[in-house]
Order: structure tokens, then C-alpha cells, then sequence
């Protein structure tokens, strides 16, 4: 019963934010229109039948069935009116102002809920390599303790969010198998395959203090090995730490794996800058873990490989990391926008309401594991990304999305004359059908993956 109703409000909670978006991109508009002098006759949360409303001086606010959109109908915006307070007779900059000041809102609010996130965190992840685990492949390929990152693949690391974006959307491809880096790199898989044994021994024959000395001994041999220049001293590395683990769990019998060559190996691979030790430095194909996530997977998944130092926190940094934070965020709405033009994401990799629903869904279970406000946080972060995605979509340059009407305005303002009505009428309802079109489309797929033949 209370997993239930935990349910229920976490639903509430998704509902009630996403509403908050809604209004918070109408009121955007609303209140520059406002301000302009323009008349506004609806105000209205939500589409489809009125659940109620009132009316209060000129305008007529409702709240309405369906909490999937909303709208502010103002005199003269699809319509030209004779009335001087109309849209369509405002002084072009307003109009300009109140188009825009939706998608503003959005982003604004996307601050603000990044606040809200930021603020609990006790410290926050840096850029600079602080260390690196047992399976990393880029110690072994350049990168060292200390390195501030400041580029990877031509794409400003300013935070560990715009780290995490450009890891995660590395390219992979096949590379040189026979290379120091990818021998170096499996001498130390072979050293922390050798303690998996040991720690996930059926018998149980070793303790926990055993294991921390072994372990100690595998961190030290991981790292001499990615200091090593050679085939052959990574060999001799890895062979004098091999028999020290061992040795000290009093096993004197072992044998110590070959290292089998391939010409080739998946591994994504990215160029990185940093600075070290005061000068900016290049590393040219530094590669990150890659890793199979089953048997079946089509394609390699990749893992930061490395720690990165933490930043205290106070109030200068709680500020500095929400606006950082925001700014990312926009940035990776931008790069992803890009990149499905360019066409590295395919119609796989987006969603529509169902998907976005089912994603919102699997992250809150995933958050009440834990806690409630785990849960909470969870969602928070997807309406925040949902916010963010909202306000730089409605900038975009198409026909009957705000950045396409303000593109009108520009004209308008350039050549001292409005777009015909009529044409503005027709290229917007041409872009709205591309729009649902596109809508129907990635529902259907969303709808699809959801079928248990479908993933």
C-alpha cells in the first residue's frame, strides 16, 4: 500500500512539474505581452474542455482537461485586428520580446531547477585526473594524475557534466591491436583478472584483510605498468606483480597468462587537451574503457576510466556550479541537435512523450531503491533536461515554432514590411504538419520499444 501511493505522488510530482514547465513557457509570454500593452484574451494551462476558469480585467484564465500543453491567445497573433492593443500592431522589437521570452523562461526555469539539484550535492566533481581505476585503458595511453582537461575531441570541458557528455558521445572504431598502449592495457586486465578470482572465491578461503593487501599490490602494479615504455617491461611488470599477489596468499603454483595479440580492437578514442603543470598539452588517441555490455551487444560501451578531484562546497561554488551546470546543459542540447543533423543519432536515439514517460518512469524506481528523495531528484533532473530541451527546440529557425516566427519578425524589422499573413499562415502550417508528423513518428518507435518484441 505505501509503495503504492509513494507511486502515486512521485506520478503527481512528474505531472505537476511538467505543468510547471508548460506555464512557466506561457507565462513568458504572457507577462512581456503584458507589459508591451498587448491584449491578451486567454491564458489557459492545459488543452482540450475547460475544467473551470474566470475572468479577471481583459483576460480569461482556465485550467483545461489535458496537461500536455497550454497556450496565451493574444488579439492579433493569428488574425490581424484593427484593435491598436492587438499583436499584429505592436511595435516589432515587442513583438520580437514576446515571442522569444517562452523559450528565456524555460531556460530560466532550468536554472532554477539545477539549483535545486546542485545545492544537496556536499562537494562537486572537477576536471582534473585524480587518479585512475585498475581497468583503465587512458592511463595507459597519455593521460596522467594531474592533467586538467580542457578539450576532448574540440568539445570545452568547463565541468564533469560536459565531461561526461563528451566521453559518452566518443566515437568508437577499430584500432592498431599490436600497439604498446593495448599491450600494456591487457597486462593489467591480467592483474585485475587474477584478483576477481580471489575475490569472488566460491570457497571463501581468503579474508577481507588478505584481499585489501592484494589489492594494494594490483593498484601498484596497474600503475607501473602504465609508466612502462615497452612490450617487455610491461611484461616484467606485470610477471613481478602477478607473483606477488599470489605470494601473498601463499599460492606458489600459478602460471602466468600470455598476452594474445590481435591486429585489431574496438576502442573509442578521443583527442584530448589539458594542462599540466602550467602548459597546455595534446594527447593524440587517448582510448577510454570499452567494454561489451553482453554477448549480444551490437556495438561497444564506453566508462570514464579515472578519478577527477572534488571541489568544496560554499556558496561561491553552489552559484558558479548551477550556472556552469545550466549553461552545460544547453550546450549538450545544442551538440545533440547537431549531431542528429550531422547524423551520428539516429531515430533510435530519440524520444517523444512515451518515451520520455517510460524514461521519467524507470528513473524514479531506480531513485525509490534507495530513498524518496532519491526518486524525487531523479525526476527533477529529467524535467530539468525536458525544460532546457523545450526553451532551445522553440529557438530553432522552423516554421510555427517561436524561433521560426521570430525569424518573420526579423525580416519584418529588416525590410520595414510584415510577411503576408497569408504566407505566414501557410509556411506555419506546413512546418506544424512536418512537426506532428515527426511527433506520430517517434511515438509509434517509442510505442514499439516498449513491446516486448519491440526492444
Amino acid at each position: 500500500m505505501v509503495s503504492v501511493l509513494t507511486t502515486i505522488a512521485l506520478i503527481v510530482i512528474a505531472v505537476l512539474l511538467f505543468e510547471l514547465i508548460i506555464f512557466c513557457h506561457e507565462f513568458g509570454h504572457f507577462i512581456t505581452a503584458k507589459k508591451s500593452g498587448v491584449l491578451v484574451n486567454e491564458f489557459a494551462l492545459g488543452m482540450g474542455p475547460k475544467i473551470f476558469g474566470f475572468k479577471k480585467g481583459e483576460t480569461q484564465y482556465s485550467l483545461r482537461l489535458f496537461p500536455i500543453g497550454g497556450y496565451c491567445a493574444m488579439e492579433g497573433e493569428d488574425e490581424d485586428s484593427e484593435n491598436p492593443r492587438a499583436f499584429n500592431n505592436a511595435k516589432v522589437w515587442k513583438r520580437m520580446i514576446i515571442i522569444i521570452a517562452g523559450a528565456v523562461m524555460n531556460i530560466l526555469l532550468g536554472f532554477i531547477m539545477m539549483f535545486a539539484i546542485v545545492v544537496q550535492s556536499p562537494e562537486y566533481a572537477g576536471t582534473t585526473v585524480d587518479g585512475f581505476s585498475e581497468l583503465s585503458f587512458s592511463a595507459h595511453s597519455g593521460l596522467m594524475k594531474g592533467d586538467k582537461i580542457t578539450k576532448l575531441n574540440d568539445y570545452s570541458i568547463w565541468n564533469s557534466r560536459d565531461l561526461s557528455f563528451a566521453v559518452a558521445t566518443t566515437d568508437w572504431k577499430e584500432v592498431d591491436g599490436t600497439t604498446v598502449e593495448i599491450f600494456k592495457e591487457d597486462c593489467a586486465l591480467n592483474l585485475c583478472g587474477l584478483y576477481g578470482e580471489f575475490a569472488n572465491d566460491k570457497d571463501k578461503k581468503y579474508t577481507k584483510s588478505q584481499l585489501s593487501e592484494v589489492y594494494t599490490i594490483l593498484k601498484k602494479g596497474c600503475y607501473e605498468i602504465s609508466r612502462t615504455s615497452s612490450k617487455d617491461d610491461a611484461m616484467d611488470v606485470m610477471e613481478h606483480y602477478f607473483a606477488e599477489m599470489n605470494n601473498t596468499l601463499g599460492i606458489k603454483k600459478y602460471k602466468v597468462p600470455e598476452i594474445e595479440e590481435r591486429k585489431t580492437r574496438k576502442r573509442y578514442v578521443a583527442d584530448v587537451e589539458v594542462e599540466r603543470n602550467g602548459k597546455t598539452v595534446f594527447l593524440k588517441d587517448v582510448q577510454f574503457y570499452t567494454y561489451l555490455e553482453s554477448k549480444d551487444a551490437e556495438k561497444p560501451s564506453v566508462a570514464i576510466d579515472f578519478y577527477v578531484d572534488s571541489i568544496p562546497k560554499n556558496f561561491g561554488t553552489v552559484l558558479e556550479q548551477t550556472g556552469s551546470q545550466t549553461v552545460s546543459t544547453v550546450r549538450m542540447v545544442w551538440s545533440s541537435l547537431i549531431g542528429m543533423v550531422q547524423g551520428k543519432f539516429s531515430l533510435k536515439d530519440i524520444s517523444g512523450p512515451v518515451g520520455i514517460t517510460s524514461a521519467i518512469t524507470q528513473v524514479a524506481s531506480d531513485g525509490l531503491k534507495t530513498s524518496f528523495l532519491d526518486a524525487f531528484n531523479n525526476i527533477l533532473v529529467m524535467m530539468m533536461l525536458i525544460t532546457v530541451n523545450l526553451g532551445i527546440v522553440n529557438m530553432l529557425p522552423f516554421p510555427a515554432l517561436d524561433g521560426g516566427r521570430f525569424v518573420f519578425l526579423i525580416i519584418e524589422a529588416v525590410f520595414h514590411k510584415p510577411i503576408p499573413r497569408k504566407v505566414e499562415r501557410i509556411v506555419n502550417g506546413v512546418g506544424l504538419g512536418i512537426l506532428l508528423l515527426f511527433i506520430l513518428l517517434i511515438t509509434l518507435k517509442d510505442i514499439w520499444q516498449l513491446l516486448p518484441f519491440g526492444g
